[in-house]
């Protein structure tokens, strides 16, 4: 057996709300939705992953979801231009990546980094 993917299934009372968060700003693609569904991700290969953690690095809080992007830095701003609170970083952190928090629009801790 092969696992093929993992996805990280968020409840939520309005699917709608991750629209503007997930595909508006972080780009991603809609790859289904049945009204009480959607699915975001990239039609490129995305590798599977499934992290534990007793805290975040650093002193932060364990995030709900970690997305790596190509540029941490036009992700911050893209955050910042459409009014999201950032809650952490921008931080260059010693195990080698460069990330900063947000909290999504249902609430969920986001860690978005990129490594150097």
């Amino acid at each position: 057996m092969t696992v093929l993917r993992i996805i990280a299934n968020i409840a939520t009372p309005d699917v709608a709300a991750a629209r503007r968060f997930y595909q508006d700003v972080l780009g991603l693609e809609l790859l289904m939705d049945h009204g009480w569904i959607a699915t975001y991700g990239s039609s490129g290969t995305m590798a599977v992953q499934i992290s534990f953690a007793e805290q975040g690095g650093s002193g932060t809080p364990v995030p709900d979801l970690s997305i790596e992007v190509d540029d941490v830095d036009e992700a911050l701003a893209a955050m910042k231009a459409a009014g999201f609170a950032i809650e952490y970083g921008p931080a260059d952190e010693p195990w080698g990546v460069r990330r900063f928090y947000v909290r999504d629009p249902l609430g969920r801790l986001v860690n978005i980094l990129s490594h150097r």
